[in-house]
């Protein structure tokens, strides 16, 4: 059977008229496929799978009995229109391109679909396209598109990961998007998470072990990655995303909380077989601020170095709560720029952890993110922007969510709350409600300019596309100075100024 074949979840076989399911169940003794009120039975394979093919059609909606119980969605399933509870819906995509992205001169725009347009759908991004080309953006990176609870959300507590969200426009809107990106001459990065599931998860975990307690996250039950089935659901994920949309590249989050005792670690196994199948892919990690085995260990092609950001914001603003406690020198800020190879360590002046994760969402004001930005534009290091930043948008983005089940709803609420009790600048009572519908239509972008933000970005993003890739850092009290060819950034944190000279 080939690699294609393979696939776990509802696949249309060439021609038309026939699907293949297949699915892991180790534990089941049997699965059935209800379609249009009918049942079907499917065949042990090896593995833990059950597998068969049916007469069926994609837009046609089913769902999985276990052991003749309750009808379940497909764990990996393409569509949830009707959202987790609802059934999966078998999709057929057109044939996708990729455009080919270059570490060299990766510039990437990181925004959340639901608060980036009106629309707050894959649509509502396409007309915004041309304006982050023509600033210097080749790629745009997507926060997690996968189905979540409800409506409103940042979309790392998703369930049906492979499933585009109903809300954005679902498997469809995602794909055009992507063309749209590429017509532009610009790539496409999609955030996926493959470090637990979120809550709720019941559904997924009633087919088989997926999780495990031997391991914990801060979000959720972490996946068992011991586990064939388990192990599948991320490798394959990883695989439809850059084979069946084109999407160009992936953000995986938080790698440090992926546990993996297996000879050949999972992450390892995962940048392995997304290569073998779309070579210019690129797999970026999420991890610790000294953890560098996505790119030494893992074969990854980059990943977030956080460093420079917790730098930069402590220098620049005084905190030193939680992971700023270590920094605050314009020494720190220089040390992280030195970090090699430059174009292997994304960097950044905000992103969505940086500003979100913050009780009220407060972006840097402009003075500040002026030197923030000029400092992270002229670096060595691959630049990321945070959506709203390049014309230093207003209002916040705040941590929102839209869970169903109350109890889960109002442990969220209580653990925000808990988890900024002990920050000295977030210890007030009136932590916005992240299931508060305000909470989220406050952290849509008002699209109101700062007068010469986008001039200074858009004049640095330039600059770095001709200048030679070396930096020399030099560092006199508070002054910081690079060099980049025949261009100096000056950046005084004292008087904070920033000045460009050519």
């Amino acid at each position: 059977m080939s690699s294609r074949d393979n696939r776990l979840g509802a696949i249309p076989e060439p021609g038309g008229g026939d699907v293949r399911f297949r699915v892991w169940s180790p534990n089941a003794r049997s699965v059935d496929v209800r379609i249009g009120g009918e049942s079907h039975g499917l065949e042990r394979e090896a593995n833990g799978v059950f597998a068969g093919v049916l007469r069926a059609s994609p837009g046609d909606d089913y769902l999985y009995v276990l052991d003749g119980g309750r009808a379940l969605p497909d764990p990996c399933s393409r569509f949830q229109p009707r959202g987790n509870e609802g059934p999966s819906r078998i999709v057929q995509l057109p044939s996708a391109v990729r455009h080919d992205l270059s570490l060299e001169a990766l510039v990437i725009y990181e925004l959340h679909v639901g608060t980036f347009s009106p629309q707050g759908t894959f649509d509502g991004v396409r007309p915004f396209l041309p304006e982050l080309r023509e600033l210097g953006v080749t790629a745009v990176e997507l926060m997690p598109v996968g189905t979540f609870p409800g409506q409103r959300g940042w979309g790392y507590d998703g369930l049906y990961a492979y499933a585009p969200h109903p809300a954005y426009g679902g498997p469809d809107g995602l794909a055009r998007l992507v063309e749209a990106a590429h017509r532009e001459g610009m790539g496409v990065i999609l955030d996926v998470v493959y470090n637990h599931l979120g809550p709720g998860s019941e559904p997924i975990t009633a087919f088989g072990p997926y999780v495990t307690d031997r391991h914990e996250t801060f979000w959720g039950d972490a996946l068992d990655f011991r586990e064939w089935g388990a192990r599948e659901w991320a490798i394959q994920n990883a695989r439809m995303w850059v084979e069946e949309y084109g999407i160009d590249g992936l953000r995986l989050d938080a790698v440090d909380a992926i546990y993996d005792d297996s000879p050949r670690h999972v992450l390892a196994e995962l940048a392995d077989r997304v290569h073998a199948g779309a070579p210019r892919a690129l797999v970026i990690s999420e991890t610790s601020v000294d953890d560098d085995r996505p790119i030494e260990e893992w074969g990854h092609d980059a990943r977030w170095a956080d460093g420079l950001h917790h730098a930069l914001h402590a220098l620049l603003t005084g905190e030193r709560d939680g992971y700023y406690e270590p920094h605050g020198s314009v020494e720190d800020v220089a040390a992280e720029l030195g970090r090699r190879p430059p174009e292997r360590h994304l960097v950044c002046a905000q992103n969505h952890d940086q500003v979100g994760n913050r009780a009220f969402g407060d972006r840097l004001p402009p003075e500040l993110l002026r030197l923030a930005s000029g400092v992270v534009l002229f670096a060595a290091q691959t630049p990321l922007l945070f959506m709203g930043e390049e014309y230093g948008e207003p209002n916040p983005f705040r941590f929102f969510c839209d869970h169903t089940a109350p109890q889960i709803a109002e442990a969220t609420r209580k653990g925000r709350k808990r988890e900024f009790a002990a920050y000295a600048a977030f210890s007030r009572e009136d932590v916005p409600d992240p299931q508060d519908p305000e909470t989220f239509g406050r952290s849509k972008l008002s699209r109101r300019e700062r007068p010469g933000m986008r001039e200074h970005y858009r004049r640095l993003l330039a600059l770095r596309r001709r200048l030679p890739r070396e930096v020399q850092v030099q560092t006199d009290g508070q002054s910081l100075t690079m060099r980049r060819g025949n261009a100096t950034l000056v950046v005084d944190f004292g008087a904070k100024t920033v000045e460009l000279s050519e």
